[in-house]
């Protein structure tokens, strides 16, 4: 068995649910932390009956925007594990609209916890992961980091921010033994369009969708391999790569993805 510890936010649907999951079947202990009590418990007896030999499943209720809760949860999983070796910060919330008419709430809402989430992850997690002789944290961002994303503009510069954030605390960090991956994931089958803030017109389909299960393999073998960045498909490479090669055309590309049809 791996007595390795992995602390996910997020973990009860999409990605991080999945993640929990193929952490608990690699053998690692996972501590999850996410606001809906049930959906936790559900995903507590789902590890469970698991063929073993499988990591056991901690369930922590709490907003990733609290940074009360967040150290509690670290707090929490020292005492049950004694040790704290990979954090994925993966709790995320898109918005749909434009900048200029979007409500007020729900701009904030995405900021406190795309950025805010993530930053208070990092800071409780990482005096546990020194303590524990070193560790690996892997901030799941998204490819749309590299692109200028018209009507998704606030989703979009959180992942920007935190992806940037994600390169400097690997300098910050690389003398602790602790690592640092950029996980830049593009659009994946979750319910995160479904619980997307704003506009509820529909974004526009075509573009090519990962299965969270891939992504949350990906992150497993990531924390063995420690990369600096993960990205997951040939698609992927080629969005971040317009990005920066003709981040125009990419943008007027993205504005036709997410622009509200006529009527919405």
């Amino acid at each position: 068995m791996n007595q390795k510890v992995v602390f996910i936010t997020g973990a009860s649907s999409g990605i991080g649910r999945a993640a929990a999951l193929a952490f608990a079947r690699a053998g690692y202990q996972v501590c999850g932390l996410a606001r809906r009590a049930e959906r936790l418990e559900a995903l507590r007896e789902e590890i469970a009956a698991l063929p073993v030999p499988h990591g056991e499943f901690l369930a922590m209720v709490g907003n990733v925007g609290d940074a009360a809760a967040q150290k509690a949860a670290v707090a929490r999983t020292l005492e049950r594990y004694g040790r704290l070796d990979v954090l994925v910060a993966n709790a995320g919330i898109g918005q749909h609209g434009a900048v200029a008419d979007a409500d007020w709430n729900d701009i904030e809402t995405v900021l406190r916890t795309n950025i805010d989430g993530v930053l208070h992850s990092v800071r409780a997690a990482v005096p546990a992961m020194r303590a524990s002789g070193g560790g690996h944290i892997l901030i799941v961002t998204s490819v749309v980091a590299g692109v200028h994303c018209p009507y998704t503009a606030t989703y979009a510069a959180s992942k920007a921010f935190v992806s940037s954030l994600a390169g400097s605390l690997r300098l910050e960090l690389e003398d602790e033994n602790i690592a640092v991956t950029d996980v830049l994931v593009g659009r994946t089958e979750t319910e995160f369009n479904q619980n997307r803030l704003g506009s509820r017109a529909a974004v526009r389909g075509g573009l090519p969708t990962m299965n969270a299960d891939k992504v949350a393999l990906a992150l497993v073998r990531a924390a063995e391999r420690k990369p600096r960045r993960l990205i997951l498909s040939l698609f992927d490479r080629l969005i971040l790569a317009g990005g920066v090669a003709a981040p125009g055309i990419m943008a007027r590309l993205a504005k036709r993805q997410y622009e509200p049809a006529p009527g919405d």
